[in-house]
């Protein structure tokens, strides 16, 4: 590879002048996107995740791509899964290809009442825009196809465009969309557009993502209800056991308290805790969780949340001692560790603590690997030096407390490729909450470091 300093001031400066003249034309295309209400939840109408997908395509076209496809792979079931992108453009003699990962379709709005602007109607405000999958991730679409348009003829690589439309709800077909198209999705270097930057203004390269662990959880006490006047004070309710089960999972520092988790090495860089703070919206006076710097916390240990809860509500609560509850909770696992084995000791550890001898059954959910990137391959040097030219900063490598699980399925498939994870959230995104935005400063930094990641790939020919 060349070395990233012999790089032509004047060619990064020719692709920054181009990148500034076609972003308002992108930043028009996000727009449109995010009109198109793609959220690939059954319960939604799947019609605007075909239109969405529609869209994207005709973007590719008009990008220079002339072998655009619109494919589904089916389910286990036997069902199609939701439509995907592939836009295929041939490597030059000895040029290698990379792949370009994004996806189209969204999570759903939420409470509506909760947004300052409507969900899908794009609004800016001080320098973001603002509408659900403006950041997450049709701002990664959107980034794709600018850096192909900035390079336009000058791409000296092969590209596969690949935008999935199931990405928000598990991508239940992703394994075997890579077993039915392998030949049309191999790569060299796979560039996955949805991650997050350190912050607005300073790049990041994403080097680590926790696995999941995610499992549904019953304690149940009596075979009915039973009147709480007649027989409360000899029997615990079964939300009240469910909460005490719940409570050892952590230690009286909230540090995941079950045995057999791995945690990683801490990272080199950490958080601070008042910014923290701010991005998460954390209300004051509460605790932090956990010990140790922030950012092991949040991406090289463990981590357990209670994401769901059935037991009766209060509009519907009656004078009864509830037989059963249910909890969904789902676990990150640090990089190292095997899901399977994560799995195996929570559910060890949930059916050795059945509070009051209650029965404990736990059933099986998702599964997904972490993932660990070498910070010194060829493609992720390339990386440094286009991310560095295009903030005029550093990038800071991070790690992801949530999980990409497809990455494993890429590295499974391909695992002579080389996948760099890259940011087009910040810390203020919300992606999947309400107000979700994309700094559209730093949208126009991702465009430009692409197109010189793809011009500085091209030249290892």
């Amino acid at each position: 590879m060349t070395s990233p300093t012999a790089s032509a001031p004047t060619s990064v400066e020719l692709l920054r002048e181009r990148t500034a003249r076609e972003f308002p034309r992108l930043r028009t295309d996000l727009e449109a996107l995010v009109r198109i209400p793609s959220v690939s939840n059954a319960d939604f109408d799947q019609a605007h995740v075909a239109a969405s997908a529609a869209a994207v395509g005709d973007l590719l076209r008009g990008a220079g791509f002339d072998d655009v496809r619109v494919l589904t792979a089916r389910r286990s079931d036997g069902r199609p899964g939701a439509p995907a992108v592939v836009a295929r453009r041939p490597a030059p003699a000895g040029a290698p290809t990379v792949l370009l990962y994004a996806h189209h379709d969204v999570q759903p709005p939420g409470d509506d009442s909760t947004w300052s602007s409507p969900a899908f109607e794009p609004e800016e405000r001080d320098g973001r825009l603002y509408g659900r999958g403006a950041a997450d991730d049709k701002a990664g679409v959107v980034a794709h196809v600018g850096a192909l348009r900035v390079l336009a003829d000058e791409l000296a690589v092969g590209v596969t465009v690949f935008v999935e439309g199931e990405e928000e709800v598990g991508s239940p077909t992703f394994t075997d969309f890579l077993r039915t198209y392998r030949d049309d999705l191999a790569a060299d270097v796979i560039v996955v557009a949805d991650s997050s930057n350190w912050r607005v203004g300073v790049p990041g390269l994403t080097t680590s993502l926790r696995g999941l662990v995610d499992v549904e959880v019953e304690v149940a006490v009596l075979d009915h209800a039973i009147h709480s006047g007649m027989f409360g004070g000899a029997i615990l309710d079964a939300p009240t056991l469910l909460a005490r089960l719940i409570a050892t999972l952590h230690d009286d520092a909230g540090d995941v308290a079950v045995a057999g988790l791995v945690s990683a090495p801490d990272p080199t860089v950490d958080y601070d805790e008042e910014a923290f703070r701010a991005d998460s919206g954390v209300l004051d006076g509460v605790r932090l969780a956990g010990t140790g710097p922030l950012t092991a916390r949040l991406w090289t240990r463990p981590a357990i949340a209670v994401i769901g809860f059935d037991a009766p509500s209060v509009a519907r609560a009656s004078n009864t001692i509830t037989p059963r509850a249910t909890a969904r909770l789902s676990m990150r696992i640090a990089p190292g560790q095997d899901p399977v084995a994560a799995h195996t000791a929570l559910r060890a550890h949930l059916e050795a603590h059945a509070p009051f001898g209650a029965r404990v059954t736990v059933s099986d959910g998702e599964l997904g690997k972490a993932f660990q990137a070498p910070t010194d391959s060829p493609a992720m040097v390339a990386a440094r030096w286009a991310f560095t030219e295009a903030w005029g900063t550093d990038p800071v490598d991070i790690g992801i407390g949530g999980s990409i699980p497809f990455i494993a399925d890429l590295l499974e498939v391909y695992p002579d490729a080389a996948i760099l994870v890259t940011g087009v959230e910040d810390p203020d995104s919300r992606a999947h909450g309400s107000d979700e935005s994309v700094d559209l400063g730093d949208l126009e930094r991702v465009v430009l470091a692409e197109a010189l990641l793809l011009q500085r790939l091209g030249r290892r020919a």
